[in-house]
């Protein structure tokens, strides 16, 4: 791969990192400026070994270390961020807070994993699943040599966020429209309180107003039941003593389908207090706790095309394919490891949703791209 490349200061540079369980940086995009000194330093490269694989540790290492600024990162100046990651097993640690972390700030994940590897994990943490490929071998990855350079060079250049220009788009407030929709089923008595926990700390972090974000939560099991619609609670006190009195609803099977198309067809409506139609951002957080019995494609499909945000946290038993199904976009797809320990999940959630702007504000943060690759990973 590095053959291929154009290695200069201010052109490609190359970092190299092994893991086990736990990661080693043997040099950083700043180390060497020369291809043939990037080449001399994996001559020399050992096998690191060890026994455990934790993939999601070593993808928070190298986003808080090999494409930190110190390391030779130039991603303020927009130059894309390219991880490629070499897999042989299934990471004994949870992938999923770690790669969606990389997603959000902008790295571009390719998987390639042999057949011991995990097809659904790799397409987890690739930028999309088909930045995922699956091997026989590391042996027979030079066969795909060209069609990973041809894949790096489509990645775009992005333009450094502008600051707005705009003194009315900067006191805008902020306005969305937010449903938790929470899997209420006989397997989710134990993790309830847990799962309202979740609520409340993503609701302690928003503006609950009349004018500013609505909060909407809907139960569900076999069917549909809403605790509070968007417009039933004008305060944030409010919701929180609504969040207190809220009580497990039980049920079997698990319609999750049916679910989001109720959340659709009578939640996300101007009756029930939606201001879709005013250009208020739509936001859907579902946390559910197993495999559906129903289909969910045609109606997580429903909701992609209204413009809703559809935000997936899988706990326990969850099926991983289904819920990035859902959520449309990998890097809003999410599986707990620990109910209890959610911190991380919630962080990348509430971050996401800062993001989210009405129309009117996104005119004032154009976002320019061009074609020129360079490759960082």
């Amino acid at each position: 791969m590095v053959e291929t490349l154009t290695v200069d200061e201010n052109r490609d540079r190359i970092s190299v990192v092994q893991y086990s369980g736990d990661p080693q940086t043997h040099f950083n995009l700043n180390t060497y400026m020369a291809k043939q000194d990037v080449l001399g330093a994996i001559q020399r490269l050992n096998h690191k070994g060890g026994i455990s694989l934790n993939t999601g540790v070593a993808l928070d290492y190298v986003r808080k270390n090999a494409f930190a600024e110190s390391s030779g990162s130039r991603h303020q100046q927009g130059v894309p961020q390219i991880l490629i990651l070499l897999s042989d097993g299934r990471s004994q640690d949870d992938v999923a807070s770690a790669a969606a972390a990389l997603k959000q700030e902008k790295i571009v994940p390719v998987c390639v994993g042999t057949s011991n590897a995990n097809i659904l994990e790799l397409q987890m943490i690739a930028h999309d699943p088909s930045y995922a490929f699956s091997i026989t071998q590391f042996d027979d990855i030079e066969r795909m040599n060209d069609q990973l350079v041809s894949l790096l060079k489509r990645v775009p250049r992005q333009q450094p966020r502008q600051k707005s220009q705009s003194p009315l788009g900067q006191n805008e407030p902020i306005q969305r429209d937010i449903v938790f929709l929470l899997d209420s089923s006989d397997k989710m008595q134990k993790t309830f309180n847990a799962v309202l926990g979740f609520v409340g700390r993503i609701m302690e972090t928003l503006s609950v107003d009349k004018n500013k974000d609505r909060v909407s939560v809907v139960q569900y099991s076999r069917e549909p039941s809403v605790d509070f619609l968007l417009n039933t609670y004008n305060t944030k006190q409010d919701v929180a003593d609504s969040l207190r009195r809220l009580r497990h609803k039980g049920g079997e099977p698990l319609n999750t389908g049916a679910a989001l198309q109720y959340v659709k067809d009578n939640v996300l409506t101007a009756s029930s207090g939606s201001r879709h139609q005013q250009g208020v951002p739509q936001i859907l957080i579902l946390l559910i706790g197993g495999r559906s019995s129903d289909d969910v494609r045609n109606a997580a499909e429903n909701l992609n095309e209204m413009g809703v945000t559809t935000f997936v946290v899988g706990i326990d038993h969850a099926d991983t394919l289904e819920i990035q199904s859902i959520a449309q976009k990998s890097d809003r797809a999410f599986h707990a490891a620990d109910i209890n320990n959610l911190s991380d999940i919630e962080q990348l959630i509430i971050s996401t949703m800062k993001e989210i702007k009405n129309p009117a504000q996104r005119r004032t943060t154009p976002q320019h791209w061009s074609s020129s690759p360079v490759l960082e990973g």
